[in-house]
C-alpha cells in the first residue's frame, strides 16, 4: 500500500502514527512546501522571544520518519494530484504514486486588498519557522513594528518580539483584541496585561494607504513604521483538493472518518472541515489537538482499521507574558461567571451540557471541564456546582473517576 501525505505537521503526525498502528509495512511518503522537520508552530513566537531553540521546537524526535518507515520530500511542493492515475506532481517534474491519499495542507496567511502595500518593503506574515526566521533578521532595539490584526497570530508575534523592538502597534477593525476566542470581559483583562508590556493598541479602525514606511488610518491618524507583520487571518489550502473534485465549503468536507467523496481519499487538520460537537456544525477549526486526533483517524481509516473522529471542539490554550488562556467550546447558553483583577472563568451551559468555557490567569484543571465537553456528560450525573467552583475528580460518580483515571472501560 503507498500512502501519500500532502503536508508536515501536526495533522501528518497523527496519520502517519495511525498508520502505523495498524499497518507497519505500507509505504509512507510525506510531502512538504517547508524544509523543515516537523515543528510546533505555535511556538515560534517563543524562538523569538528566547524560550526555546528550533531543536525543542520539534513535534516529534529526529528519528522520526526513519523509525516509522516514512520518505520524507522536504521543500518540494504539490502542483497537482492527478486522481485518475493515482500519483501526484510535485514542482521538480517528480511524480509519486499513491492508493491512499491525505490532504493536510494546512492553511496560508489571508492578505486582504490593502492600498499601498506594495510599497512596504520590510513585509511579514507569522505562520511559519521561516516567517520568524526572515522578521529576526530585519528587527532590533530601535524597530518600531506595526502588526495589522489583533487575533492570535498577531498577539504572538507582538509577545515573541516585543522586548526586541523599540515600539510595537497593534490595528484592527475588530473593536477588541481576540474576538474570535473571548468575550468583551476577557478581551478587556487580557490587552490590559499586554499593554502593560508597552505593547499600544488601535482598535475599531484600519489601514487606508500604505506607503513605504507609514499607514494612514481611516480614522484619519498617521503610523510611521519599521517593520510590517499583516496577520489579519488564515484561509484553507483547499485548491488542490477542490480540483481533483474533492467537495469544499471553507475547508475540505470530509466524513467522521475523515474520508472526502472521492474514494482513497482523506483531509485532516487546518485545511478541513470538523462537525462541532458543542455548535452541532461543520466548520473548520485550526487547532493542534484536533489536528492530530483528526490526522490520527485519517490514517487509521486509510490502513483499514476503524477509527471516527467526532468529538471536535474549539479549543484554543495559548499564553501571552505569563498570562494563561484557555477557551473551548461555544458560548451559546446560561453563563456562571467569577472575576477577579488578574483572573476570570466563565462556564457556559444549555441543555444539560457544558458547552463551553473561558479560563484566564487560573487555568487549573481545565481538562475537567474539557472532558464534560468531549463526552457530552449530563450535568445532573455530576456534582456540577462543586465543579463550577473546584473543578475535580470527586465530583463524578465512582464508576466515572475510573474510567478517567484509566482503570476502568467505559
Amino acid at each position: 500500500m503507498n500512502y501519500v501525505i500532502i503536508g508536515n505537521s501536526t495533522a501528518a503526525v497523527g496519520c502517519i502514527e495511525g498508520i502505523r498502528s495498524v499497518d507497519k509495512a505500507g509505504k509512507i511518503t510525506v510531502i512538504s512546501k517547508e524544509p523543515h522537520h516537523v515543528y510546533s508552530r505555535p511556538l515560534i513566537s517563543y524562538l523569538l522571544y528566547g524560550k526555546t531553540t528550533e531543536q525543542r521546537m520539534k513535534y516529534r524526535p529526529d528519528s522520526f520518519y526513519e523509525d516509522n518507515r516514512v520518505t520524507p520530500v522536504l521543500g518540494t511542493a504539490v502542483t497537482k494530484v492527478d486522481y485518475e492515475n493515482k500519483k501526484v506532481v510535485l514542482d521538480n517534474g517528480d511524480e509519486i504514486a499513491f492508493d491512499k491519499l491525505l490532504f493536510a495542507t494546512g492553511s496560508s496567511p489571508f492578505v486582504p486588498p490593502m492600498a499601498g502595500l506594495e510599497e512596504v518593503e520590510n513585509q511579514f506574515s507569522f505562520m511559519k519557522l521561516d516567517d520568524a526566521a526572515a522578521l529576526q533578521k530585519v528587527i532590533n532595539k530601535e524597530t518600531r513594528v506595526l502588526i495589522v490584526g489583533a487575533g492570535l497570530i498577531g498577539l504572538k508575534c507582538a509577545e515573541g518580539i516585543c522586548s526586541k523592538v523599540k515600539q510595537i502597534t497593534v490595528v484592527d477593525l475588530a473593536p477588541r483584541i481576540l474576538p474570535s476566542i473571548l468575550d468583551e470581559t476577557g478581551s478587556e483583562l487580557v490587552q490590559k496585561h499586554i499593554e502593560k508590556q508597552g505593547v499600544k493598541f488601535i482598535l475599531s479602525d484600519s489601514v487606508a494607504q500604505f506607503s513605504k514606511n507609514s499607514a494612514q488610518l481611516k480614522s484619519g491618524g498617521k503610523l510611521d513604521f519599521d517593520v510590517l507583520v499583516v496577520a489579519v487571518g488564515v484561509r484553507p489550502e483547499t485548491k488542490l483538493a477542490a480540483d481533483i473534485g474533492c467537495k469544499v465549503n471553507k475547508g475540505i468536507v470530509s466524513d467522521i472518518h475523515c474520508a472526502t467523496n472521492l474514494d482513497g481519499v482523506y483531509a485532516a487538520g487546518d485545511c478541513s472541515e470538523s462537525y462541532d460537537i458543542t455548535s452541532g456544525q461543520y466548520r473548520v477549526l485550526a487547532l493542534l489537538p484536533n489536528a492530530y486526533m483528526q490526522g490520527e483517524a485519517a490514517g487509521i481509516n486509510m490502513a483499514g482499521g476503524e477509527k471516527a473522529y467526532d468529538k471536535a471542539i474549539p479549543m484554543n490554550a495559548i499564553g501571552f507574558f505569563g498570562m494563561h488562556i484557555i477557551t473551548a467550546g461555544s458560548y451559546d447558553g446560561e453563563a456562571y461567571v467569577v472575576q477577579t483583577e488578574q483572573t476570570y472563568k466563565k462556564l457556559i451551559s444549555k441543555d444539560n451540557l457544558l458547552k463551553g468555557f473561558i479560563l484566564i490567569g487560573d487555568v487549573a484543571r481545565a481538562g475537567i471541564y474539557t472532558s464534560l465537553i468531549r463526552e457530552r456528560t449530563p450535568l445532573d450525573t455530576v456534582d456540577y456546582e462543586l465543579i463550577k467552583e473546584k473543578p475535580q475528580l470527586m465530583a463524578f460518580t465512582a464508576s466515572e473517576r475510573a474510567v478517567k483515571l484509566g482503570g476502568a472501560k467505559e
